[in-house]
């Protein structure tokens, strides 16, 4: 067959650029494009030397496992190659894989080992009688680097193997993956930013350039993790199971995923794959697939290897979460505040399993601080229902028709002017409820469900009763009739009369609910449950924010010393006092108050603070609880005296730790709060009375 000049000069710019991917990955550990993008340059070569067999060079990236040994270490040849994995990406294609299984094995149905495909850097350790001689990068598959002395520093990573009831081999190569928990990664971020010292990209990259430090002094300071994954090269034990494989491994003191799960074909193994997809956003590490083994070990060795990949393992990728684009415009989205948040608008890509065109910048400090301009490259992360998000600029890409943004000196909804306080990561409409897109978020925060909680009144019908002028703030809600409702778009006068049931139900709420529905800004449900717990009536809370006013611009004051009666609150400090100070000075604010409260709204005070066992202790929650619900747990907590806050602090004395806990847990491990699961919350209970 005749290969078109086209082709032929398409493979080789595809195959320098690839080489070059590689040295910048596995050498420099300083990529330049996304993985998507690299696996989108390596599939299209390998398209055009299978489609074109003359091609195919000894040379071609397809036809190597990974990057070349870095020269500063000694190399190490793996006496068994660390094979790369076979990629899928649909369903139908890891059935297409699982039916290939099978008839090559002539059997009907077949077992996987599922496991999570950790985002970091693979290894092969070396033990002889039990103890550690050799730990080595992967490599090229073939060589890697021979980084013993920095493993060792790896707490994971066992010395010397435990050895209950399950012999060691007298040779034993496990192979494994270095990885950078992101409780870890983030806690690196903020100390080097705070140290005003590079930050590293990701935790894949910050653990490979952790691994790879001349200094093994250093890499013995990186929070590093270690999960193993397999075997190498054995002598004197021929197992029959993978999964067996694994039972030795975590006997020998290995740490092993939890999420590692033996699966019956391929319906099996798509119902892991979608499970690990759900849980994804709440795991404590980065993964990006799943990969699935053949448990039969027999069987491995039937299928062997092809193009250097093995026929008895697979890697089911998620759809990418990061891709490239372009910033074609930055325009301001209006909150219900008045905030201004700049969102980027983008050439439409396909990230995160969705086609996305938007994304948010989130206040003017963090576009001054990630350098986005408009017409820039940018990476747009997407992660399940998270809204996307530009991560940070291609500075290489860098077109010169690139402008800064430039903050409206008007509202682009209202007109009105536009203000940034000193020191304010948010410039401001200053419209208020004049402004209709303040008015409409407002309202919809008024009656969202853990506020006044008005089911069936949502974003469209308040768009209705806006443009009618039946509504012009929150408190029109409650002289809303059957007859004037029944007479909108889409209403008749069932809903009507259901939506009326619903205002009036919404009449009986709690303190803590009304303080959160009015819409101060940065007080949630958290803030606003600790404003109801501790001045147990609205108008003790509104006296000592109208007593703080005074203090907001007071001369030659420290920080600490304003707002002392909003200060006494956990969990409020000074920037939080502020603004709950400015709105209740506000006369229409309170005014706003009393006709809420003449349609009807009400609410029964708080009780003084319970005296209990758990009196002056300070609770925060965190996961999910077994059996018990987050406002159960509170409730519970509160019945004997303790306090519940929203965050940890040094002051916290107890977190309380469910399934998928996540930085609230991070955070008190690293102040030495104490941590109980539920058991023990209710042990502390049962001890303290």
């Amino acid at each position: 067959m005749t290969v078109p000049d086209s082709a032929r000069e398409r493979a080789a710019a595809l195959r320098a650029q690839l080489h070059e991917h590689d040295y910048r990955y596995y050498v420099l550990d300083d990529p330049i494009i996304l993985d998507a993008e690299y696996d989108r340059l390596f599939d299209e070569l390998r398209q055009l030397e299978r489609e074109y067999p003359e091609l195919l060079a000894p040379d071609s990236p397809t036809q190597r496992v990974g990057g070349a040994a870095r020269a500063d270490f000694a190399p190490v040849r793996h006496r068994l190659p660390m094979l790369s994995l076979r990629k899928v990406t649909t369903e139908e294609e890891l059935r297409d894989f699982d039916r290939r299984v099978r008839q090559l094995l002539g059997v009907d149905i077949v077992d996987y080992v599922g496991e999570p495909k950790l985002d970091g850097l693979a290894v092969s350790l070396i033990y002889e009688d039990g103890a550690l001689v050799r730990g080595a990068t992967r490599g090229d598959g073939e060589t890697g680097e021979d980084v013993t002395a920095n493993l060792k520093t790896i707490g994971a990573i066992p010395l010397r193997l435990r050895d209950p009831e399950k012999r060691v081999p007298p040779v034993l190569e496990v192979r494994g993956e270095v990885y950078l928990p992101l409780a870890g990664f983030k806690r690196w971020v903020d100390e080097a930013t705070a140290r005003g010292e590079r930050v590293p990209v990701n935790p894949r990259n910050a653990a490979a350039g952790s691994l790879r430090q001349l200094d093994p002094a250093i890499t013995a300071k990186r929070p590093l993790a270690f999960y193993a994954y397999g075997i190498g090269h054995v002598e004197g034990w021929r197992p029959r199971l993978h999964s067996q494989v694994l039972e030795h491994l975590r006997a020998w003191g290995f740490p092993l995923s939890e999420l590692i799960e033996r699966v019956r074909g391929a319906d099996g193994a798509q119902r892991y794959f979608e499970a690990m997809q759900a849980r994804r956003a709440k795991l404590a590490f980065d993964i990006d697939g799943v990969v699935f083994k053949l448990d039969d070990l027999a069987g491995q060795d039937e299928l062997g290897t092809v193009s250097r990949e093995p026929r008895w393992a697979v890697a089911y990728k998620f759809a990418a979460e990061e891709a490239e684009t372009v910033v074609e415009d930055i325009d301001f989205q209006v909150g219900r505040t008045g905030a201004l948040t700049p969102t980027a608008r983008l050439r439409t890509v396909f990230v995160g399993g969705a086609h996305v065109s938007n994304a948010t910048l989130h206040n003017l400090d963090e576009v001054a601080r990630k350098g986005v301009m408009i017409g820039d490259w940018v990476i747009v992360r997407r992660a399940g229902d998270v809204i996307p998000e530009v991560k940070e600029v291609v500075l290489a890409k860098r077109p010169e028709h690139a402008r800064a943004l430039k903050v409206p000196e008007r509202c682009p909804v209202c007109g009105s002017p536009v203000v940034r306080e000193v020191g304010d990561p948010v410039a401001r409409c200053t419209g208020g409820l004049t402004c209709p897109a303040q008015l409409t978020r407002a309202l919809q925060h008024f009656a969202s469900r853990r506020a006044l909680d008005i089911e069936g009144l949502g974003e469209k019908l308040l768009g209705q009763l806006i443009e009618q002028g039946l509504v012009r703030k929150s408190s029109d809600i409650y002289h809303l009739d059957v007859k004037r409702l029944a007479e909108l778009e889409r209403m008749g006068e069932k809903s009507a009369q259901n939506l009326i049931d619903a205002i009036e139900r919404s009449k009986d709420t709690t303190l803590a609910r009304f303080i959160y529905a009015l819409g101060i800004p940065q007080v949630g449900e958290a803030t606003a449950q600790a404003l109801a717990a501790h001045f147990g009536t609205l108008e003790a809370l509104t006296e000592a924010a109208l007593a703080d006013a005074p203090t907001a611009d007071a001369p030659n004051l420290k920080d600490k010393e304003r707002f002392p009666q909003l200060r006494k609150v956990p969990d409020v400090g000074p920037e939080v006092a502020r603004l709950i100070s400015q709105w209740f000075a506000q006369e229409k604010h309170r005014a706003l108050i009393e006709e809420l409260r003449r349609a009807g709204v009400r609410w029964p005070d708080t009780k003084a603070p319970v005296e209990g066992p758990l009196s002056g202790k300070t609770f925060v929650l965190t996961g999910a609880l077994p059996g018990m619900t987050r406002d159960e747990a509170t409730a519970l907590i509160e019945a004997h005296g303790g306090k519940v806050s929203g965050s940890v602090s040094k002051k916290t004395d107890y977190v309380v730790a469910g399934a998928d806990a996540g930085s609230k847990l991070a955070k008190a491990e690293k102040l030495g709060v104490a941590v109980l699961d539920l058991d023990g919350l209710k042990a502390l209970l049962g001890a303290a009375r």
